[in-house]
């Protein structure tokens, strides 16, 4: 036990056998006739009221990642860093006008998936695969870095190996192949709850320990050369502005984001969560600074990782027992989305590739089995990912993924509006904006600045983050903007190009299966599948003669 810090790691395994604890009793929690069902598994039976959702929601995107990352950027970038509180309160204005629409118009049809959306409204099985295959592709260097986050707390109580990252997540999931969603719905209670324990404690004590916030913002000011990182320059504005904008669009877009909005019970829930959760961002605002308060109390990374700060500035700040209740915060804050995020991935293989085109008569029983194994999948793949990647590249994986996630805008977001652009155009347009987005983060180069000199070195060539130089385009300036935008601009030009000359040369746009109504649909009425749903397993024709006579 040499190095190891035994009080903090004996509160850390208490607690995680807690939540594991709960993981496994989630089965029992509001527990139906049988979890073989996505509708139960994948979507804890659709019924989640306002509570349960806002921790869930909160617990899906507020992150162990988030935790160590945000302040680790702010102590090593200054204010550039602090672009997730904005995009995180303009977000839910925004995501406000998509959720509940997609939230009626699934309960309606019975979709599970984004993906199973895209299919039903543009008639179209390509696109539908091409969502499936983005959302999956997006999501898992996005559980991978969960991992990020309990490495960080690992060296900070002095464990070494990988030992106990592979059997958390060997326990995780266990827990969720047996308990699906209501499992991290449950656990988010606690993880939230030692969040904002611990949130609350770190911005009273902290400050009041290195003689308040003038003196935390001086500390920042005079490392980041007088100012400029502490305030952005004049250059980095539009790079800011842009990439806070453009997170905020992919946010919802990413399935375990639009998992958490499915569980809903009904449209009321989500439009309180939608005015609740920037209660988070508030949150988020105190968890960037600790990143200031860090420099100010002149803490180290342990061997360069920036991402150990927070962990290394609450082992200097607090006696090790709040240390560890910390540490277990941050360890569940993994534990958490990675949950969603693997149960999110299963349902759109599921739903989107075995049903669609490896079993089409798949019975409700064989997609939970299926869905079930697909999530222990997903979550070794990410587990060998963090062990055999360069966590860093994760990172940037990451960034890439949100460039990525944008490009099914077009489909979900705007096809809950309007079904104007041709089924077609929109696999052209996906395509181009793919293709646009990867071609632009590729030539983006990951820099350094000598903290002495000032001197600015190439680290990497190529894949080095997600702000594009526009000077790159021919532009005589310094402005950076966030690659994701150009790739959706490009993604939506094409789209409506090709749609007109689709339509000028009267190709079929295949027939929309849903109805205006399903948009606007309430909990209580008529349209709105019993669960589990009767029809799941009954014949195409079958199907559609019971649902209209329903």
């Amino acid at each position: 036990m040499d190095g190891i810090n035994a009080v903090e790691l004996t509160i850390v395994i208490v607690l995680f056998l807690l939540v594991t604890v709960l993981g496994f009793l989630a089965s029992r929690w509001r527990r139906a006739e049988s979890l073989m069902h996505l509708d139960e598994w994948g979507l804890g039976g659709r019924s989640f009221g306002s509570w349960i959702t806002w921790f869930l929601l909160g617990g899906d995107l507020y992150t162990a990642y988030t935790f160590v990352a945000v302040p680790a950027l702010m102590f090593g970038a200054g204010a550039a860093g602090f672009f997730a509180v904005p995009y995180t309160i303009v977000i839910y204005p925004l995501v406000f006008l998509v959720v509940i629409r997609l939230w009626s118009v699934s309960h309606v049809r019975g979709f599970v998936t984004p993906a199973d959306f895209v299919r039903s409204r543009f008639d179209s099985p390509t696109m539908a695969l091409l969502v499936a295959i983005t959302g999956i592709v997006a999501t898992m260097p996005y559980i991978a870095l969960q991992l990020v986050g309990i490495e960080a707390i690992l060296k900070a109580m002095g464990v070494e190996g990988d030992l106990p990252l592979i059997v958390a997540f060997i326990i995780l999931a266990i827990y969720t192949y047996n308990s699906g969603l209501r499992a991290p719905a449950l656990i988010a209670v606690v993880k939230d709850t030692l969040i904002y324990l611990t949130i609350i404690v770190a911005v009273i004590v902290i400050p009041s320990k290195l003689g308040g916030w003038s003196a935390i913002f001086g500390a920042a000011e005079e490392k980041f050369s007088g100012g400029a990182g502490v305030i952005l320059p004049a250059t980095g504005q539009l790079g800011y502005a842009t990439l806070a904008l453009g997170s905020a669009l992919a946010l919802f877009l990413y399935p375990h984001s639009i998992t958490g909005v499915l569980a809903a019970s009904n449209r009321d829930v989500l439009k309180r969560n939608m005015s609740a959760l920037p209660i988070y961002s508030l949150a988020l605002g105190f968890i960037a600074l600790l990143g200031f308060m860090a420099i100010a109390a002149g803490t180290k990374p342990i061997s360069t990782d920036g991402n150990t700060i927070v962990p290394v500035l609450f082992q200097q700040m607090f006696p090790s027992w709040f240390a560890g209740v910390a540490f277990a915060a941050i360890g569940i804050g993994a534990l958490v989305p990675a949950a969603i995020m693997s149960i999110a991935a299963a349902n759109l293989f599921t739903r989107n590739i075995y049903k669609e085109y490896l079993k089409k008569d798949a019975t409700p029983q064989q997609e939970a089995k299926v869905a079930k194994i697909a999530s222990l999948v997903v979550k070794l793949g990410a587990v060998l990912a963090i062990l055999g990647l360069n966590p860093q590249f994760s990172i940037d994986l990451q960034l890439i993924g949100g460039v990525i996630i944008l490009q099914t805008m077009p489909s979900v977001a705007l096809g809950l509006y309007t079904r104007w652009l041709h089924r077609g155009g929109l696999i052209a347009g996906w395509f181009a904006g793919m293709a646009t987005g990867l071609l632009l983060v590729y030539n983006i180069p990951k820099t350094a600045v000598d903290p002495e000199t000032g001197a600015v070195s190439v680290v990497k060539e190529h894949f080095g983050g997600s702000s594009f130089a526009l000077s790159k385009l021919g532009f005589d300036t310094k402005l950076t903007v966030y690659a994701g935008l150009i790739a959706l601009l490009v993604n939506l030009l094409v789209a409506v190009v090709a749609t007109l000359i689709l339509r000028a040369m009267r190709v079929p746009e295949g027939i929309d299966g849903t109805e205006e109504n399903d948009y606007t649909a309430q909990r209580e009425d008529a349209t709105v599948r019993d669960l589990p749903d009767p029809l799941a397993s009954a014949p195409p024709g079958l199907e559609g003669g019971a649902r209209a006579g329903r």
